[in-house]
């Protein structure tokens, strides 16, 4: 079969999760280039800085991420959710590893201890329940329906956990890029801002395709 004779509806999603992939593809590469030389902070962050504890709180919602991801990959054989699943994961666990590199290289630990958000410097309107301990993240109770759903239903439940837990992702960003003082992490915060709202856009649409009900 020819590309011409692809029909449209068949080629959108992979085209748009391309669209997004070199996107976050792309920017990452950027920070990678940038490397700490350059940094217009301090070169190596104070442990209780939001450098730090951005890069802290990431890994742990990056996991969360890359966990859901995994979990639909094998209660579904839709492609379109499949390769959303594996670009979701190629790119969080490739983040996870750049910011726990980044801890190791300033010696500082990767947990602090202290609460989830307290980089901000004031009080984060967010509750931690079920296992849920930042905004966006799903509780241990949508964790385990999830692997026990199939099919379009753990499609449907996979797109609206995951929405909410990048629009959790770009709020976060959103709040460490002003105040971050590396240019590396800037950087990142930036890259996951613009990876993850283009994601929420594919995400809505696959929704919108499998009648399920876009939260806002």
């Amino acid at each position: 079969m020819t590309v011409a004779a692809v029909p449209w509806r068949a080629l959108r999603w992979p085209l748009a999760a391309l669209a997004a992939a070199v996107l976050v593809c792309g920017t990452f590469l950027a920070v990678l280039a940038t490397g700490a030389d350059g940094d217009d902070g301090p070169a190596v962050p104070d442990t209780a800085s939001a450098d730090a504890g951005f890069a802290r709180d990431m890994v742990v919602h990056h996991q969360q991420a890359v966990e859901m991801s995994l979990i639909v990959r094998d209660r579904t054989d839709d492609e379109d959710v499949r390769r959303l699943a594996y670009d979701i994961v190629n790119t969080q666990a490739n983040q996870r590893g750049m910011l726990l590199g980044w801890l190791d290289q300033w010696e500082l630990p990767a947990s602090s201890g202290g609460p989830p958000m307290a980089w901000m410097g004031h009080e984060m309107p967010f509750e931690a329940r079920d296992g849920a301990l930042m905004p966006g993240m799903a509780t241990d109770t949508q964790i385990r329906r999830l692997g026990a759903a199939e099919g379009e239903e753990a499609e449907v439940l996979y797109l609206r956990l995951m929405t909410a837990h990048h629009r959790g992702g770009v709020q976060m960003s959103q709040m460490a890029e002003p105040v971050v003082e590396t240019r590396v992490v800037r950087r990142l915060a930036g890259t996951t801002l613009r990876g993850q709202q283009s994601e929420i856009k594919l995400m809505r649409d696959m929704l919108e395709e499998r009648g399920g009900i876009v939260k806002p």
